[in-house]
């Protein structure tokens, strides 16, 4: 009784109410130390010509948003993120419920065996993923052109990462076999999850193994879309460590990307402040592509 007259009195209820913010502080001075903080700094950085290392700053205000729709490398480096994300979201998507529908059938022993294997590379540093592709790709001893020589194909072999026209699309192959292994795991999960009584309907009503597919599971594994989209889409934006690894953006600069231009930009070039800019462009675009998914989450 006393406990809960306390909580009703105007001094329970200031109690109450700063408590939570209490528990809450360590986890918010952290999020705001190496969040909001970082985040606020780099769109001031970006309002200036500011070149990394000397203390002043020279505020130009958005001159450099501006420059950003003349910079040639840049839109080149849009159409490869856009390229990217489209190949590496499908392919592994597509990838992954061909596997998933294989690993979720009576026909296929060792599932958990599989299913780690196939897993395995998206646990990979992605800088080692890039140095064992660097290896395979090698045009005089790597194990692609190896073998291509063996089957009677060696006309084909040439330098993957060095030629302007197959760079990026040796890139992206990687990238699918490290990407290939989130959607299997929630396809899988999905299907498992698909109550056999709804197929054995559509088998009382005739339907074949496509109808099945089409009518039944599809529709059950909409969501599952949903996110792993979402998730890719996000996370293609923020590519990396693997085209910095196997090929410096190059050759030449076919192969830059939003993130590795940004960064050529602030640590080879010492223009910070467009670097800056290149990167609260980038993260608003992934904030808005993320919203949808966000606010799906987030619903009753």
């Amino acid at each position: 009784m006393a406990t809960a007259a306390l909580a009703r009195s105007p001094r329970g209820a200031r109690r109450k109410g700063w408590r939570p913010w209490l528990y809450a502080a360590p986890a918010l001075v952290v999020y705001l130390a190496f969040l909001v903080y970082p985040a606020a700094r780099s769109v001031l950085i970006s309002l200036t010509d500011w070149n990394g290392i000397t203390p002043t700053m020279d505020f130009t205000g958005l001159d450099n948003y501006r420059r950003m729709a003349d910079d040639p490398v840049l839109g080149l480096a849009v159409k490869n993120n856009v390229a990217w994300a489209v190949v590496t979201i499908l392919v592994p998507m597509l990838l992954g419920l061909a596997l998933a529908l294989a690993l979720n059938s009576c026909l296929v022993r060792g599932r958990a065996l599989l299913r780690t294997v196939f897993y395995a590379p998206a646990v990979l540093p992605l800088v080692t993923v890039a140095t064992i592709w660097g290896w395979l790709y090698d045009p005089s001893a790597g194990a692609v052109n190896g073998a291509l020589r063996a089957v009677g194909l060696g006309s084909l072999a040439q330098s993957w990462t060095g030629d302007d026209a197959f760079a990026l699309w040796a890139a992206m192959v990687p990238a699918i076999w490290v990407r290939a292994g989130f959607p299997l795991l929630l396809y899988l999960a999905a299907l498992q999850n698909i109550p056999e009584d709804l197929y054995e309907s559509a088998r009382v009503d005739g339907a074949g193994p496509w109808q099945r597919f089409r009518f039944v599971t599809l529709p059950a594994l909409r969501p599952t879309n949903y996110v792993i989209l979402a998730l890719s889409l996000i996370e293609s934006f923020k590519v990396f460590d693997l085209i910095y690894a196997l090929t410096y953006g190059g050759p030449g600069r076919s192969t830059q990307m939003l993130g590795t231009w940004m960064f050529f930009n602030v640590f080879a070039y010492y223009e910070a402040g467009y670097g800056a800019a290149i990167a609260v462009v980038t993260t608003l675009v992934a904030v808005l592509v993320g919203i949808p998914y966000v606010l799906s989450q987030t619903k009753d």
